[in-house]
């Protein structure tokens, strides 16, 4: 028996419908036709996303320093630097800007319940970095 690799996320929100409406306004995600109750999933390949929540003991107030520390969740994005401009317009938290690594072009952003989420743009192959 062995495991194949992701097959869905899930984030724990202090307020899903306020978290749903960040991922769909900032980031442009769509919600699948169905969600479980409790939750709102996100319609992103190849693996599904979801925010939720809290699972019965989790209290997202008393993470330190912030939720999901340790965890790395990276987005991918047909235009990372127009998404960076048009998220930090808004207001939106990006301790990390935009810069070009072997990934391609990346920068981190804070959602509203403080999780850090990087969205990059894979450089086509054959592109320096690559």
């Amino acid at each position: 028996m062995t495991v194949t690799g992701p097959d869905f996320i899930a984030l724990q929100v202090r307020d899903v419908e306020r978290a749903a409406a960040f991922y769909e306004t900032r980031l442009g995600l769509r919600r699948a036709p169905a969600s479980p109750p409790g939750a709102v999933v996100f319609a992103t390949t190849p693996v599904p996303m979801a925010v939720r929540e809290p699972l019965p003991g989790v209290d997202l107030d008393a993470a330190t320093p912030r939720p999901g520390l340790g965890v790395a969740l990276w987005l991918a994005s047909d235009d990372a630097q127009g998404l960076h401009e048009a998220l930090v317009a808004a207001g939106v938290p990006v301790p990390v800007p935009p810069a070009d690594g072997p990934f391609g072009r990346a920068f981190t952003l804070t959602d509203p319940d403080g999780y850090a989420v990087t969205v990059h743009q894979a450089q086509p192959p054959g592109a320096p970095g690559r």
